[in-house]
């Protein structure tokens, strides 16, 4: 993939590019989750080059970068998996073989987002919709079934007390709360299909995070 669009920064359109990560972007990539992860991230989290050089080994397809004037300022990575073999309460470690993805299934029926990532200087001008819009057109291309990932809750820690996960989500979705993650999503076209309760360690979302399904509208349900 090598997509050239614009995207507003400041008032103004600028050139991006959305485009398949190699080798070359090792750097970049862990610098953009630096600055897109900060604490109380767990900095081991991020990503290394072992496990970015599965992604571009295994799923090329699935290992999107988004670049302007040659800095990387987003990424995204999948894996395709068989959701059967690990339901909706599952963890991010199981799903994704601990982010080295070796689990990867090119017969599976799911297109599973791994990471996605947009630095705080680019947030809100379109790159991240842009990334996910992009591995949405892989789904399609590959005739997978859906995209599906768990989203973080950061806003769930301080409204902890007063709801349950579950509560949290529905009041987002009823517009009483939001939540930055799982807001950015919807707005993607993502719809909650589950919660995982000990999906990631993850302090402001207290380690939960809600399933979100994208389902590809050209797949019929003869062909499934």
């Amino acid at each position: 993939m090598n997509k050239h669009l614009y995207v507003w920064h400041n008032g103004k359109p600028v050139e991006a590019i959305i485009r398949n990560y190699s080798e070359r972007d090792y750097e970049g990539l862990i610098e953009a989750q630096r600055l897109s992860f900060p604490p109380p991230f767990p900095e081991e989290l991020l990503w290394n080059k072992e496990q970015l050089g599965e992604h571009v080994g295994r799923f090329r397809e699935g290992a999107l970068c988004a670049e302007v004037d040659g800095n990387i300022v987003g990424s995204m990575t999948g894996l395709i998996v068989d959701i059967g073999e690990y339901g909706h309460d599952h963890s991010w470690e199981a799903v994704t073989d601990n982010g080295y993805i070796r689990n990867h299934r090119p017969d599976g029926n799911t297109l599973y987002v791994v990471d996605i990532c947009v630095i705080p200087a680019y947030r809100k001008t379109g790159i991240g919709k842009w990334l996910m819009q992009s591995m949405y057109e892989t789904v399609v291309q590959m005739r997978l079934e859906r995209l599906l990932g768990g989203g973080r809750m950061p806003g769930y820690q301080a409204k902890s007390q007063e709801a349950t996960p579950q509560q949290y989500v529905e009041k987002v979705l009823a517009g009483e709360w939001t939540d930055p993650v799982i807001s950015f999503l919807l707005r993607c076209g993502r719809v909650p299909v589950g919660i995982a309760k000990n999906y990631l360690e993850d302090e402001e979302s207290l380690n939960h995070a809600v399933i979100m399904e994208w389902r590809n509208p050209f797949r019929t349900e003869a062909a499934k």
